[in-house]
C-alpha cells in the first residue's frame, strides 16, 4: 500500500476542507448563476476563436463562476495540510490554468452545439443545476453543476460531465501527480503548469 492509499483509507479528505455555511442560497440564484455561466460558455464555443484564445476565455470563466479555493483545496486533499500558504496560492493559480485547459478542450467539443439549463433542485445546503449538452451528430447528455455560496458569493464548486465528477477526478489526478514527484509539492505545481 503506497502513501496515498494509506492516507485515503485512514482519513476523510472532507475533514481538511472548510465547512459549507448555513443555507442561504436560493433556487433562483443558483439558476441565474448557471444560466450566466452557460451563456458565457456558449459565446466562447460559438466565437470561432483559436484554441489558445478559447482557453484564456475559459480560464476567465472558471475564475468568475467557480469556487476556485474550494476546488483546489479539495484537489490537493491531505497534502494541503503540509503545504505552505505560498504553495497553496501557487497551486491554486496553476490549477486554475490546468482546469481551464483540460475542461476547455472538452467544451471545445461543443462547437456547433449548446448547453441549456433544464432544472434546479436543493440538496442539503447547496443546489444541483442540471443542464443538457446538445451537440451536432450526437445524442444529448447531462452536464451538472453544484452551486453554493460558502465563499460569500454564489459559485459552482463541482461539475459532472456525463457523470464524471470534477472534484473526485481532480483529487485522484493531483494525488497521482504528487506521488510521481515523490511528494514534492513544488515539483507537482511546476508539472501542473504544463498539463491540461
Amino acid at each position: 500500500m503506497n502513501r496515498r492509499c494509506f492516507l485515503a483509507t485512514g482519513t476523510s479528505f472532507a475533514a481538511f476542507l472548510p465547512a459549507l455555511p448555513a443555507f442561504a442560497l436560493n433556487e433562483a440564484g443558483a439558476e441565474r448563476l448557471i444560466n450566466s455561466l452557460v451563456g458565457d460558455i456558449n459565446s466562447v464555443i460559438g466565437s470561432g476563436r483559436s484554441e489558445s484564445a478559447m482557453f484564456r476565455d475559459f480560464e476567465r470563466i472558471f475564475a468568475r463562476y467557480s469556487d476556485t479555493s474550494y476546488i483546489s483545496a479539495y484537489a490537493m486533499g491531505v497534502d494541503g495540510r503540509r503545504a505552505s500558504n505560498a504553495q497553496k496560492r501557487a497551486f491554486s493559480d496553476a490549477f486554475q490554468g490546468y482546469i481551464a485547459r483540460k475542461y476547455g478542450r472538452r467544451f471545445r467539443e461543443f462547437i456547433g452545439g449548446q448547453l441549456e439549463v433544464k432544472g434546479v433542485r436543493a440538496v442539503n445546503n447547496w443546489f444541483e443545476v442540471e443542464t443538457t449538452a446538445f451537440l451536432r451528430g450526437q445524442s444529448p447528455f447531462a452536464v451538472t453543476f453544484h452551486v453554493s455560496n460558502r465563499s460569500g458569493r454564489d459559485l459552482f464548486f463541482n461539475m459532472f460531465i456525463e457523470g464524471v465528477n470534477l472534484l473526485l477526478t481532480e483529487r485522484t489526478e493531483i494525488g497521482a501527480l504528487i506521488d510521481r514527484n515523490g511528494g514534492d509539492i513544488d515539483a507537482m505545481i511546476s508539472d501542473l503548469s504544463s498539463l491540461g
